[in-house]
């Protein structure tokens, strides 16, 4: 990437993570009021929240009403479902996978309202008991701006790309406090098997920029609140490999679920599409009655299980009731993320392994609540095949790296064991697999010699004088074999191209032999030089239907080298191909 380029898109990743910082903040405020209001002052339940986002202090808890926690999902369902199907239907769902398919599919394109509309329905989804994360509207607040930002400075596609992936990092890093993580998400959550290194530069100054802006207005302490945490007992291996073992299963189920529900039910249900969400926020709604943990954004309930406040029965429900709420909210129509869902079903997991492990073997398992953070970061991993990201994401939001061992063991397992399904069906194996990258994946053998090197300069060039009467070109033509004459003027610049192709049919014409001169029998020019490459040399053969073109002189271009025949490409290129087989 050249240098001035290089530049500008630094310059401009600052400007979206400033916004992507901004955005992130309003949003997590206004979704903190909206979910007092909601849950506390309208239907009496406690909103419970993370150790590191108790951010209001306020308490409007009334007498508790289950029937208004029944029926305010289905309120949230209904007004999110007529609020994107209304303006902006390409907001439902998960918005993580609409940044994706932005990215590979729509040459990061996104409508300048979608960041709008997803950010006000994901917090009437969220408000209201809808089981989601808000990873999915931040980040597409953040792309939005970046695919925004490139629109209106007229960048290529790809300096649009990577603004896109620059605002998917900056919201990822400001609303997790991870910035590390969140950039590094943003770029592998592309693809299957690849990162998108390019983007690699402008996600990290974004995020930081985010990141740094969030936190002058939430202060810098991590999301959850957690005890001082080290791998310090190799056998504790076996059951976080366990962990890894178990977590790949459930992340095929959840999958199956979340789209099964979307594919073989609610797109089933013959209604207009506004109103399908307030259907899945009524089965929301009723496993809340039983069992509200699983509604809301759940990180509440997190914290609860790193610190030991939560019975393996209730986890053990939580996870599989989780994969239901989730999928009758976002499989609905509704908007929100599918991140914060995952951590929470992946906590669970590692909470329940952890706290059998400690029962049965207290020796080896002394802190269970390790494997809730090792969860969290290996479901993640599994379903959205994105390990980098997911461990250092966790690490961030806990504030822990002594687990960093089983980290990485646990997530290795789990992505080993689910490289057949995905949470974001948008991804992509990947590089090769993306319309994104065609252009970088077509190798053009042709672009990479020049015609120096398969030229050998001609030690006579037979070139004709524009002034040539016809007799005399007659008579070189009996002395010659070529079929192709460079024509000259006075000064010995090359004014045409003489085809014996097309003066057959005069080539006999006595009468001519004064009255017509070389110059009137001419095509136009073509020539090449030596530093030309064989692509552009091939497509001047073509252009010009010429079997022969001229080679002029690099330094002097009327000094004519010789002939270049359409043959001598297309032998150097089989040679060409033939060595590069031949070494592979």
């Amino acid at each position: 990437m050249r240098a001035g380029k290089t530049g500008r898109l630094v310059l401009y990743s600052v400007l979206v993570g400033v916004i992507s910082g901004l955005g992130a903040a309003a949003f997590f405020y206004a979704l903190a009021w909206a979910k007092v209001f909601s849950l506390e002052f309208l239907a009496g339940y406690p909103v419970v929240d993370a150790a590191g986002e108790q951010i209001l202090h306020v308490h409007l808890a009334q007498e508790y009403r289950p029937w208004a926690l029944f029926f305010i999902p289905v309120i949230g369902g209904f007004l999110s479902g007529l609020l994107v199907y209304t303006f902006a239907p390409e907001a439902e769902g998960h918005g993580t996978d609409a940044m994706i398919d932005a990215f590979h599919n729509k040459e990061g394109l996104i409508r300048g309202r979608i960041p709008i509309v997803k950010s006000l329905a994901s917090i009437i989804t969220l408000s209201t008991g809808g089981s989601a994360g808000r990873e999915g509207p931040i980040a597409q607040i953040g792309a939005g701006f970046g695919s925004w930002l490139g629109q209106v400075l007229k960048l290529d596609v790809h300096e649009r790309r990577l603004l896109l992936l620059a605002g998917t990092a900056g919201g990822l890093g400001a609303i997790f406090r991870a910035p590390l993580g969140g950039a590094l998400t943003s770029i592998e959550v592309l693809y299957k098997e690849d990162f998108e290194t390019e983007g690699a530069i402008t996600s990290i100054i974004s995020s930081v920029v985010a990141y740094s802006i969030f936190t002058f207005f939430f202060g810098y302490a991590s999301i959850f609140q957690t005890p001082t945490m080290k791998f310090i007992n190799p056998a504790e291996l076996v059951f976080y490999a366990l962990l890894g073992l178990i977590c790949s299963p459930l992340g095929w189920l959840y999958t199956k679920v979340f789209y099964g529900l979307r594919d073989r039910f609610f797109r089933k249900i013959p209604l207009k599409k506004h109103f399908i969400p307030a259907i899945g926020g009524l089965g929301v709604g009723a496993v809340g009655l039983f069992l509200p943990e699983v509604m809301g954004g759940g990180y509440g309930a997190i914290q609860a299980a790193i610190l030991g406040q939560l019975t393996i029965g209730l986890m053990l429900a939580a996870v599989f009731f989780k994969m239901l709420t989730t999928s009758f909210t976002i499989s609905s129509g509704g908007s929100g993320g599918v991140f914060g869902p995952t951590l929470f079903i992946g906590g669970m997991i590692g909470g329940v392994v952890g706290q059998v492990a400690h029962i049965y073997f207290p020796h080896i398992v002394v802190q269970p609540a390790t494997f809730v953070l090792v969860g969290m970061a290996a479901f993640f991993a599994g379903v959205a095949n994105a390990p980098m990201g997911a461990m250092l994401m966790v690490c961030e939001m806990t504030g822990s790296y002594g687990l960093l061992a089983p980290l990485m063991l646990v997530s290795v397992i789990a992505i080993l064991l689910s490289k057949n399904w995905s949470i974001y069906e948008k991804q992509v194996k990947n590089k090769f697999y993306s319309p994104a990258h065609v252009a970088d994946m077509t190798v053009n053998v042709l672009q990479e010699i020049k015609v120096g090197q398969i030229f050998k300069p001609e030690a006579v060039v037979t070139a004709l004088s524009d002034s040539m009467k016809f007799k005399d070109l007659k008579k070189v033509i009996s002395r010659t074999r070529e079929s192709y004459f460079p024509v000259i003027d006075g000064h010995g610049t090359l004014t045409g191209i003489l085809n014996l192709h097309d003066i057959r049919f005069v080539l006999f014409e006595d009468s001519l032999s004064d009255l017509v001169v070389v110059g009137e029998l001419a095509s136009r020019p073509v020539y090449v030089t030596p530093d030309d490459d064989l692509f552009q040399t091939l497509s001047k053969f073509v252009d010009s239907g010429y079997g022969q073109i001229p080679v002029l002189d690099n330094q002097n271009g009327q000094v004519i080298l010789g002939l270049l025949a359409h043959e001598d490409v297309i032998a150097a290129y089989r040679e060409e191909v033939i060595k590069r087989k031949g070494a592979e």
